[in-house]
């Protein structure tokens, strides 16, 4: 996805718009020329009926580029509803120099109508701090021009709300910022919005997104937030990754018996000869597949053969092989059509993201899946695909994407790791390379449901607690039941108050603020629903709101959740 591929309606309809008004500029004013100068013989008139005809075709210009102007304030007004309805839509608010911003909001709109959510779309520089403080969830576009700068449409808003502090504790949101690594102050713009929507007490939905120079990863990733923050996975990408055909060479339940979703530790190769690069914190892209018995099941319900060959993205393949990577279309719609019309109409399906637990120097992918199922008892398309419906050697499509805000911290520096549940994968990754770095002061903080069954790579974290490579371990396990002292007599007894992970945080609140104190870095990998934002809080209430802040600008905290 570089500077587009596929232009939203609303972005169209606006490039239409802005080619269409500078010919009519030319016409107008050559005609008006024409008329001053001599006309064309059948417009032969007095010198003053010339000069009546240009002035009034330059007044019906006039009108014409106010139409325009209205016609385009109303196509946004349409994504606006009046008075509170407006206030209880999402909002969408964008800040372009160029007009790339505005066409990736746009896009955005998009996506969140087809996902049933009411939306509104507004320039920053249109809003007001009333506005913010009546909103209850917003996403931002926002550009940085030159060394930093915030593009020059939204100066007023800079000046008359950014620059100052307001109260914004209802407020959820989330913000893309685009820049170009190139340059010193990347993406400056977007991370100051982003601070100071922190330091007025908002809640971000998830991290900050940041694309360098139009990274079509970055861009995937935003959609998968997106989709995340609707509840719709199922939103098609704005253009599909070009994935690699990865291997799966292992499948692992690793819970029995646990009371939640089996978690699978699953081992995937690259292509043979591959030579595939990443980081601990990397993010492995997978484009999933329709289980085959469903597959089967609408073949059958629609009348069509499987085996009809279709025009495909590297040649023919079957129409049941298309069909297993796209999402299944209505059949009641389908009946009746040849296979190539089916075909064509088919939208493949999004990519899932899972953080990657393992290192190059392994020779493979490691990813820990979590089963789940949707309401009709079916898995889950991704977690369905990697953990049931593929088979052993089957191949899959992978695509890295690389995750600049969860790479470790220097060696040196100490780091606090916290996580929840699958979370563990991307710690997983951070441990081992911080091991192999020679880097001795890390402290996990690990949270699942029951040590017995849900202690996800136990041997590995015993063995670096033994070897001394992990400093200090804080685990939390909600379905065990705890032993605490009886408030009268001192004995202990069954407490079936559930422990956490931010539990665990908050009782070691003084060593906390000790290994802050000595320089490290916090990273958080796990739950955006309870862990994160309960974690988050602890920290505040621990180290105080300005010196989160104060982490956040330094790149000391960092979080990979969702």
């Amino acid at each position: 996805m570089t500077r587009d591929s596929s232009t939203a309606r609303d972005s169209s309809a606006s490039e239409w718009r802005g080619a269409i008004v500078p010919l009519a500029v030319i016409g107008v004013i050559a005609f008006a020329l024409l008329q001053l100068h001599g006309g064309w013989p059948a417009w032969s008139r007095p010198g003053g009926m010339r000069v009546a005809t240009a002035v009034l075709m330059l007044l019906a210009y006039a009108g014409f580029c106010a139409t325009i102007w209205r016609l385009r304030r109303a196509g946004d007004a349409a994504t606006q509803a009046p008075g509170e309805e407006a206030d209880a839509a999402l909002l969408v608010a964008y800040a372009s120099q160029t007009g790339y911003a505005e066409q990736l909001a746009r896009q955005t709109v998009d996506s969140l109508r087809a996902a049933g959510v009411a939306v509104r779309l507004s320039s920053l520089g249109q809003l007001d701090a009333a506005a913010l403080a009546r909103a209850s969830s917003a996403l931002f576009v926002v550009s940085t021009t030159g060394e930093g700068n915030a593009p020059d449409g939204v100066a007023t808003f800079v000046r008359d709300v950014l620059d100052q502090p307001l109260e914004l504790p209802a407020l959820r949101y989330g913000v893309l910022a685009l820049g170009d690594r190139e340059y010193r102050n990347f993406c400056a713009f977007g991370r100051r919005l982003d601070a100071w929507l922190r330091g007025c007490g908002a809640q971000p939905l998830f991290d900050r997104v940041e694309v360098d120079d139009g990274d079509d990863g970055a861009l995937r990733h935003w959609q998968h937030e997106i989709g995340v923050v609707t509840g719709r996975t199922d939103l098609p990408d704005w253009q599909a990754p070009r994935y690699e055909q990865w291997h799966l060479v292992d499948r692992r339940l690793l819970n029995p018996g646990s009371v939640g979703g089996g978690c699978f530790h699953l081992v995937l190769q690259p292509p043979r000869g591959a030579t595939a690069m990443w980081r601990a914190g990397d993010i492995a892209e997978i484009g999933p597949r329709q289980a085959p018995d469903d597959v089967a099941a609408w073949l059958r319900a629609a009348g069509v053969d499987g085996a009809a060959s279709v025009e495909g993205e590297r040649g023919r393949e079957t129409l049941g092989d298309r069909l297993a990577r796209s999402g299944l279309p209505d059949v009641a719609a389908c009946l009746g059509q040849e296979a190539a019309s089916i075909a064509a109409q088919l939208v493949p399906l999004p990519h899932r993201e899972y953080s990657i637990a393992s290192l190059p120097a392994d020779g493979a992918i490691h990813l820990l899946v979590r089963q789940f199922r949707r309401p009709d008892g079916r898995l889950g398309l991704g977690a369905g695909w990697l953990t049931e419906h593929a088979r052993v050697g089957e191949a899959i499509a992978l695509r890295i994407r690389a995750n600049a805000n969860f790479h470790a911290p220097d060696p040196a520096r100490p780091l606090i790791l916290i996580g929840n549940g699958t979370g563990i994968a991307g710690l997983r990754a951070l441990l081992k390379e911080r091991v192999a770095a020679g880097a001795r002061r890390n402290w996990l903080l690990f949270g699942e449901r029951q040590a017995a069954h849900d202690f996800h790579y136990r041997e590995d974290i015993d063995a670096w607690m033994s070897q001394g490579w992990i400093e200090r371990l804080d685990l939390a396990f909600s379905r065990d039941i705890e032993q605490v002292p009886h408030d009268s007599a001192g004995a202990t007894r069954p407490a079936h108050q559930k422990i956490y992970v931010q539990h665990r945080l908050a009782a070691a609140g003084e060593r906390v603020r000790e290994w802050v104190g000595e320089g490290a870095a916090i990273y958080v990998c796990g739950s955006l629903d309870g862990m994160a934002p309960a974690v988050d809080a602890v920290l505040r209430e621990t180290l105080g709101r300005e010196a989160v802040q104060e982490l956040l600008a330094q790149g000391r905290y960092r979080r990979d959740v969702y």
